[in-house]
């Protein structure tokens, strides 16, 4: 028989990071919301695509993992289960992202590569590495899917906040730039 969950003590910090996953997802509804309302020039879809959208995918990953942590499940090879199809998931999905940002108009510079790409496969090649190795031993193990998750929000605070910043401050907009002459 497999050994009982040892997630009990985590309850606290998966409610917590579970809850600011949730919050910020819908902060960014928010933001995009807001930033479409004042943009005059329509919002390329290939940069959403690759900067926008992954940021509400790593807050919902955050969120998932607490899901997961927080579920009753009867065995701890379950939990285990559904963590790696998310870390697989999600190593797929950066794949998919960093294919999407090298075929945008905006060309990304170190700092967006390592936080738009490089992190996020980190977190979730560790997740994937994690929850395999969670049924072994699980003592250490759970502190490095907690530490994943964790990044997770800090990746998705810090995009949300670069995108912010790009799209308020350094994007030039329409009456800025010179117009051609016909």
């Amino acid at each position: 028989m497999e050994r009982a969950m040892p997630l009990s003590a985590w309850e606290s910090f998966y409610v917590i990071v579970g809850s600011s996953g949730a919050a910020l997802t819908g902060l960014q509804f928010v933001v995009m919301t807001l930033i479409a309302a004042d943009d005059q020039r329509q919002s390329r879809r290939a940069e959403v695509g690759a900067f926008g959208t992954p940021t509400i995918v790593h807050f919902c990953a955050a969120l998932l993992v607490s899901a997961i942590f927080s579920a009753p499940w009867p065995a701890i090879s379950s939990a285990a289960l559904a963590l790696a199809a998310c870390g697989g998931a999600g190593v797929v999905y950066v794949a998919f992202v960093i294919r999407r940002a090298t075929r945008t108009v905006y060309k990304p510079v170190l700092e967006d590569w390592i936080w738009h790409s490089v992190l996020p496969l980190i977190a979730y090649a560790l997740l994937l590495l994690a929850s395999l190795l969670l049924v072994r031993d699980p003592g250490p193990w759970l502190f490095v899917i907690g530490a994943t998750a964790l990044l997770l929000l800090f990746i998705g605070i810090h995009n949300a906040w670069d995108t912010v910043t790009y799209l308020a401050v350094e994007r030039p907009r329409e009456e800025d730039t010179p117009k051609k002459r016909s």
